[in-house]
């Protein structure tokens, strides 16, 4: 990414190098000052004058100064370094070819208020060592300049009882490579205190609370991933607008606010965000993020999960149900499926043009956006309390609004909560819901009426019901009507593929593809049916998207191909991840739950995450949502099932017109995408790390999960490689105990009475009468036979005649294969005639390889002697062998 320096009147980050001890000003040192042409001109500053007694520090935020041009972006810093004075730190932050150097300065004597000063200068590397000494020789007489720890980001400012703290990242590790920019989990964080050492710190509660919750985010210094792909590619920057002017504010510093949950934890350093993209905010990402690689004959696609949760109206499972005033609705996750194909790396190929091997496709999860509630503690399936009823539906029309206007229209809504119970729990919500879309659709237009889908799930999975396919069918509809984003023109095989099946050849698409519209799924907690959904909604996106790109055929995947399985993976912990986040627990039901298949697997494992999430949501979701309320800045509820009234809104025309209007267009979106492709001038040294040595296998792109590993292990089942063939070895059942006991059994009860019935029928009926006409002794059980009987005919079994022909055919069939080697190695061989025989098989099953259009007689004779019973076949193969000898034919002759 290009860097420029801000215009403006530098700030002076040596003015603490003047300490009282010091009689005589430091050495000049040299200063960036920007020029109009791409260069710079370093020149000495004039001497630093000595700070007054009267001169106050400037409190944070201070003045932004003026957001730079569109083609300009920030240098990307991300490599920190911590030092610290007696009054004051200093963070040093580097780009990741050390010639890029920025100073932030955060001062330690000013109490309980945040005072923190932002250098525009940048540095070179010289410089930067140059003023580090400089403020070290300064402040020698008060201890000097420490070094204090390496870091990777801030993550904000944070209020405790006593002072402000900030939150360092210490440890990361990358996740996922989109377009050539990093995605990184963080895995360590530190908390540390901006008061002088010795002071009285506390606040020892809340950091045990943050430090619980600092799970799950992930954060990219050149890419933002607060919005989509197709957002990023072709719609120009947010506004920049202030975070605090309306609860539903779309931009903060440049990224989409609804997905930066350290907004709160900035905004005491860096303003309120209206000031544009910073070189040191670090947004952070609530949510999941996962890469694989998909292996297609060398050609190598990356498949990349992004799902964002929305910090708006966050918390615990029972805590945060439905939607609140402004129409955020709880657990509300935004998931993005990335297929890209790895041929080139950027955003851009060739001489500043845009790729044409992305493509991406969202969906939406989220609560049922009435007010309702669920008290945890009164039951183990606490009762939904709907209150209160809003006849209007103020916040459904709010929270559909904005779907409207971040989406686009039509909207696809699919209720997956059950309609029938014996207590009406889930049921009450499916009326009032119902209810609520039949009211917002009367007053929209035909063709962007809201697509309702109410589907009860859980009830056709119990039944017999093919649940896959029905979602298949839903998923097909939407993405025909939604589409998807695709960042290039069609792939010449398709009309090539026309062309060669003899049809007439369609013309071929010239432009890129806009996804128009969202699916948005939801059950009653929006976790186990609502992400087996979205994993058979993401396969079939996952089939249209690597058929724009050229891959395969038609955009149609087979469960149990490799494909698949990895996307399978792929979504489960997806879905672990969400369920943990929200309800405390893993999924319970999986997809393979709904297909029916491994059953035996998931009850225990269904039976422990029950207890678990039951655990988690009575005794853990309290000390949760107090650590999500203070990472968020958010005021604590009185209580859990309280909703404040939602602001008045207008009932009938709810909904902006302008929302609906299709924006950007196809035009537009192409003229936006080649104005990013030519930004890409530092993505270079930002992937490749020129001064940083390592090793293809440590390198991310080859260490990533791959398909590479449902391949076959065996040489012989690899035959066929690709990852889009159905493996035939289905997902092993577990051995149980008794299991062969209980199969033994089973087949002793079928086939005691059909195989045994001919044996054991003349023991039973010796004694079912006797003279007298009554039953004996041997018929007094129910017509079973004495032990003395049933022993007496074991020992002396009666066969019948097609047995012993049976028997006298499997005595005699060693006969014909047990051949010796001719040269009496083998004590066991046997006699010329035998040898005949072997010959005249072969012969026989040459001639039935490649049959003779005039057959002798005699063949035909023994081919038609095979339908013989086992004992006359032999006499028949003697009859051709002797024919064979007498004659001459043969094709051993």
């Amino acid at each position: 990414m290009s860097a420029s320096a801000s215009s403006g009147e530098p700030a002076a980050p040596w003015d603490e190098a003047v300490g009282p001890s010091d009689t005589s000003p430091p050495s000049p040192t040299p200063s960036y000052t920007p020029s109009s042409a791409s260069s710079s001109t370093l020149t000495p500053p004039p001497p630093p004058e000595p700070p007054s007694a009267s001169t106050s520090p400037r409190p944070a935020p201070q003045a932004a100064p003026p957001p730079p041009p569109p083609s300009a972006v920030p240098p990307a810093l991300d490599k920190f370094t911590l030092y610290e004075t007696r009054t004051r730190f200093y963070i040093v932050a580097s780009n990741q070819a050390d010639s890029r150097h920025r100073v932030l300065k955060i001062d330690r004597t000013t109490g309980s208020e945040l005072v923190v000063t932002e250098d525009e200068v940048v540095y070179s590397n010289r410089q930067i060592h140059d003023l580090l000494k400089m403020i070290e020789d300064g402040n020698r007489s008060t201890g000097g300049l420490t070094k204090v720890i390496n870091f990777y980001g801030i993550v904000g400012f944070i209020r405790f009882t006593a002072s402000y703290y900030f939150i360092l990242i210490t440890k990361r590790s990358a996740v996922a490579l989109v377009g050539g920019h990093y995605v990184y989990h963080i895995d360590e964080t530190m908390l540390l205190t901006v008061a002088p050492a010795g002071a009285s710190e506390g606040g020892t509660e809340e950091a045990r609370l943050l430090d619980s919750f600092c799970k799950y985010f992930y954060f990219s210094y050149t890419y933002d991933i607060t919005s989509s792909l197709q957002r990023n590619l072709t719609s120009p920057p947010p506004p920049p607008t202030s975070s605090s002017s309306s609860p539903t504010s779309q931009s903060a510093w440049g990224f989409t606010s609804r997905y930066v949950w350290n907004t709160h934890l900035l905004s005491p350093a860096f303003g309120d965000g209206s000031c544009g993209r910073s070189s040191w905010v670090l947004p952070i990402v609530h949510g999941f993020v996962d890469q694989s690689k998909l292996v297609v004959f060398g050609r190598t696609v990356y498949v990349t999960l992004i799902a964002r949760r929305s910090r708006h109206f966050a918390g615990a499972r029972y805590l945060k149900r439905g939607v609140n005033e402004h129409g955020h609705v709880a657990n509300e996750v935004e998931t993005e499926q990335i297929v890209s194909e790895a041929l080139t790396t950027p955003f851009h190929a060739g001489a500043a043009r845009p790729s044409p091997r992305y493509t991406s496709y969202l969906q939406y999860r989220g609560s049922i956006p009435v007010f309702w509630s669920q008290d945890p503690q009164m039951n183990l399936k606490p009762m939904i309390d709907i209150a209160p009823v809003d006849p209007f539906f103020s916040a459904a029309a709010v929270h559909f609004n904005d779907l409207f206007a971040r989406y686009g229209a039509p909207v696809f809504v699919l209720n997956l909560i059950k309609s029938k119970e014996r207590v009406p729990r889930e049921s009450k919500l499916l009326h009032e819901f119902n209810e609520c879309i039949a009211y917002l659709n009367q007053f929209l237009p035909d063709e962007h009426k809201l697509r309702y889908i109410a589907w009860d799930m859980s009830k056709a999975a119990k039944g017999d019901q093919d649940v896959i396919s029905v979602l298949e069918d839903i998923a097909e509809e939407s993405l025909e009507t939604t589409g998807f984003f695709h960042s290039g023109r069609a792939p010449a095989s398709h009309s090539l593929a026309g062309e060669l099946s003899g049809g007439s050849a369609a013309e071929p698409r010239n432009t890129i593809l806009l996804q128009r519209g969202i699916l948005r799924t939801n059950c009653v907690d929006c976790l186990d049916r609502t992400n087996a959904a979205q994993f058979v909604i993401g396969k079939a996106a996952f089939g249209h998207q690597l058929h724009a790109l050229g891959i395969i055929a038609h955009p149609r995947l087979m469960f149990d191909s490799d494909a698949v399985n990895m996307l399978t993976e792929m979504y489960h912990d997806h879905g672990d991840t969400i369920a943990l986040q929200y309800g405390g627990s893993a999924l319970v039901n999986r997809v393979e739950t709904y297909r029916k298949i491994g059953q035996w697997n998931s009850h225990s494992r269904d039976m422990v995450e029950n207890i678990r999430r039951y655990y988690a949501n009575s005794l853990l979701d309290a000390d949760k949502q107090a650590a999500i309320d203070l990472f968020l800045g958010a005021d604590p509820p009185k209580r859990a099932i309280t909703h404040t009234q939602a602001p008045p809104c207008r009932y009938r025309n709810w909904f902006d017109p302008a929302h609906l209007v299709q924006a950007p267009t196809v035009e537009e979106a192409q003229r936006r995408m080649e104005q990013v492709a030519s930004q890409g001038a530092g993505y270079w040294l930002t992937y490749y790390r020129p001064r940083l040595f390592t090793s293809l296998g440590r390198h991310f792109a080859g260490t990533m999960n791959s398909t590479v590993k449902y391949l076959p292990k065996g040489p012989k089942e690899r035959l066929d490689l690709s990852p889009f063939r159905p493996r035939l070895s289905l997902p092993q059942m577990p051995i149980k105990p008794f299991a062969p006991v209980k199969r033994w059994m089973s087949l002793q009860g079928r086939s005691s009475r059909s195989s045994r019935k001919s044996k054991l029928e003349a023991v039973s009926d010796t004694g079912r009468e006797g003279e007298d006409g009554n039953m004996s002794e041997s018929g007094a059980a129910g017509g079973a036979p004495s032990m003395e009987k049933l022993v007496q005919a074991l020992l002396d079994p009666k066969v019948d005649e097609e047995e012993m022909r049976e028997y006298e055919w499997y005595l005699d069939q060693d006969q014909f294969t047990a051949l010796g080697d001719g040269h009496g190695a083998n004590q066991h061989a046997t006699s010329a005639v035998d040898l005949d025989l072997y010959e005249a098989a072969v012969d026989v099953g040459e001639r039935l390889a490649a049959p003779d259009p005039h057959p002798d007689p005699i063949y035909v004779h023994y081919v038609a002697s095979v339908a013989h019973p086992p004992g006359e076949r032999r006499p028949a193969l003697e009859a051709y062998v002797g024919g064979r000898s007498g004659v001459g034919v043969g094709v051993g002759d």
